[in-house]
């Protein structure tokens, strides 16, 4: 499960999912550029978990220019890109009658968009990568069961399996894997924003596991998907929601 020689960015890093992920392939050796936009106070927190071998890096993943410019400046300081991990996201809630347009358009932007700029940008670091490039977008069990109130965020969600399966046929022959890690309910700030006591109850009776997810849980996946043991795993879904969808 060694990363070492590798560089992954990730995207979304500052916080929750994104920070597990970058301190769990930074300790298996890999050399990690964490993006972040807005919260610089958690950023710095993140960079500290995860230590030297961690570097911050901030930009927009739904500006196209932007993803651009800093996919150049990280190679000019790192040398190229081998892993890139999707996972920047914002949380879209309004039922479809009082979505406004900005709501739809800013859950597509950035949890949709950004995937796809952050791709096209390393595309071609990822295919001369030795032993091969690894991409892994953060999906959500949302995007595969539908989830009322969450009409944009689902469907970003759905479109991030869609552009899996898609680049995973595109690129293969070029020793590229693309995969998803489908969450199902991790305990982040994200998801506690505004879920009563008795919402959550609801939702640990759905789940065989009968527990909460942990961001951990969700890097330990990605994780083995960037490693040298999953070569053979291409255009997958894994899902990790102690069997809330099966």
């Amino acid at each position: 499960m060694s990363l070492q020689g590798k560089v992954a960015v990730v995207t979304g890093a500052s916080r929750g999912i994104g920070r597990a992920i970058a301190v769990a392939l930074a300790a298996r050796g890999a050399r990690v550029v964490m993006n972040y936009l807005h919260n610089e106070e958690a950023a710095a927190e993140a960079a500290a978990a995860v230590g030297s071998a961690g570097v911050l890096i901030r930009f927009d993943v739904a500006d196209s220019e932007a993803v651009n410019q800093a996919f150049r400046q990280i190679v000019s300081n790192e040398g190229g890109v081998h892993i890139l991990v999707n996972n920047a996201g914002v949380a879209v809630n309004a039922l479809t009658l009082g979505a406004k347009d900005a709501d739809w358009q800013r859950a597509l932007a950035v949890n949709l968009g950004g995937a796809f700029n952050c791709t096209r940008a390393a595309l071609r670091l990822l295919m001369h990568a030795p032993g091969g490039g690894r991409i892994i977008n953060i999906a959500s069990v949302v995007g595969e069961t539908g989830s009322a109130g969450q009409g944009p965020y689902a469907a970003a969600k759905a479109g991030m399996l869609g552009l899996t399966k898609t680049w995973a046929r595109e690129y293969a022959s070029r020793g590229v894997t693309v995969n998803a890690v489908s969450p199902g309910f991790i305990e982040t700030d994200m998801t506690r924003a505004g879920l009563s006591p008795e919402r959550r109850a609801e939702i640990l009776k759905t789940i065989p596991l009968g527990r909460v997810g942990t961001p951990e849980d969700v890097a330990a996946a990605v994780v083995y998907l960037v490693s040298p043991g999953a070569a053979y795993v291409t255009g997958q879904v894994l899902r990790v929601n102690g069997g809330l969808l099966m």
